[in-house]
């Protein structure tokens, strides 16, 4: 038996906490339980965690995410969950590690050698949106994700529905293929209308149209348009996503590897989503460790089709996505797509000095508020 031995956490910034996990022989694994403006929380989640598993075979991934899981009695929720996702990531590439395989190769073997890869752009204007999808272009993608409600309020204009409309065709000008972040925030009945006009522009999804406690909601949309609707980063187990599966309200899903229970239970959810035809575009603006676990998912998971990326997004500004990581060229894209990355593990080296540095500013990220012109609160 290779038993843990400890189980650090650090506050890394942006906004990320990243895990370390020891075992005997000096065997280190790393996950990432970022929770965003939430640290704190995930933090204390991984007191009931050490109690459990340090002494623990560090080899038994299953045992320890039932436990982890079902041991408590109050299970899931987005703080159990990105921890258990946190410690679940780190223990792969522990694993992976001790046995010089890539995590991939351990769940069954490569699908593919590349994943297609998007990256957000921002901008208020048609004009701002275009520069933003060129530089994009430049940078190699193809495929980029924006708002598309930046600027509505919750019931809006038919005005402000026809700038919608401009700024995606703006950035289509440029070359790139799009998907619109409605961010649930707006009313069903603007959100339906919305839906209809986007439906000629052949974006890629519309994702969260209504946030996903609206099923019924969602159902209606999904039965008006053509237009693939994406959903699922704030669905934190496969139990969450049964019901959107099972009711055909979902074409691609968004699952992220650090909230839905880390690279065991996304294989998974994947799974299940294969078997409804639905593809699997994990959720990911998040840091290295986050991104190096999703493209383990893609290595071997056939339905699996795009995969986000954080460059520079709003809050993420002044952070490099690569600050931490040692080989930088596993975890940058070309000609728009990612490699899977065939190192051990989750494929990446991570400087731990460095990482150790940044733990002793322990970040206090909170999520940025926004409001209506009316000075009423808008979602996310």
């Amino acid at each position: 038996m290779t038993s843990i031995r400890q189980i650090e956490t650090f506050y890394v910034p942006p906004r990320w906490l990243f895990v370390r996990v020891e075992a005997e022989g000096g065997l280190v694994g790393w996950g990432e339980a970022s929770l965003e403006g939430h640290a704190e929380a995930v933090d204390g989640a991984f007191e009931a965690l050490r109690d459990r598993f340090v002494g623990h075979d560090a080899f038994r991934i299953e045992d320890m995410w039932q436990i982890a899981y079902r041991g408590g009695f109050y299970r899931g929720g987005p703080v159990m969950m990105s921890a258990l996702s946190g410690l679940d990531q780190a223990l792969w590439d522990l694993k992976g590690k001790a046995f010089k395989l890539p995590a991939w190769e351990m769940l069954g073997g490569k699908v593919r050698d590349r994943v297609r890869a998007y990256a957000w752009i921002g901008g208020d204007r048609p004009h701002e949106i275009g520069d933003a999808a060129k530089s994009r272009r430049t940078q190699g993608f193809d495929a980029i994700k924006m708002n598309a409600t930046a600027e509505l309020d919750w019931l809006g204009t038919p005005r402000l529905l026809h700038d919608v409309v401009e700024r995606v065709e703006a950035a289509q000008a440029e070359g790139v293929d799009v998907g619109l972040d409605f961010h649930g925030r707006v009313h069903k009945a603007m959100a339906k209308q919305l839906a209809k006009l986007l439906e000629p522009l052949g974006l890629l999804f519309i994702e969260e149209p209504l946030l996903s406690e609206n099923r019924e909601g969602l159902a209606q949309i999904a039965q008006l348009v053509s237009t693939p609707i994406a959903l699922g980063e704030r669905l934190y187990s496969r139990w969450d996503f049964k019901p959107f599966l099972a009711d055909g309200i979902v074409d691609i899903i968004q699952p992220d590897l650090s909230h839905a229970g880390g690279l065991s239970e996304c294989r998974r959810i994947a799974a299940m989503a294969e078997a409804h035809d639905v593809a699997v575009a994990p959720h990911c603006p998040l840091g290295p460790l986050a991104l190096a676990s999703c493209l383990q998912l893609a290595a071997c998971a056939p339905n699996v089709v795009l995969q986000e990326m954080s460059l520079g997004i709003h809050y993420n500004i002044g952070a490099d996505l690569l600050s931490f990581v040692t080989d930088k060229a596993v975890l940058t894209a070309a000609d728009g797509f990612l490699p899977i990355p065939d190192g051990h593990g989750l494929g990446i080296g991570i400087d731990e000095d460095a990482v150790r540095k940044a733990h002793e500013q322990r970040h206090r990220w909170r999520n940025p508020i926004w409001r209506y012109k009316d000075g009423s609160f808008a979602e996310w």
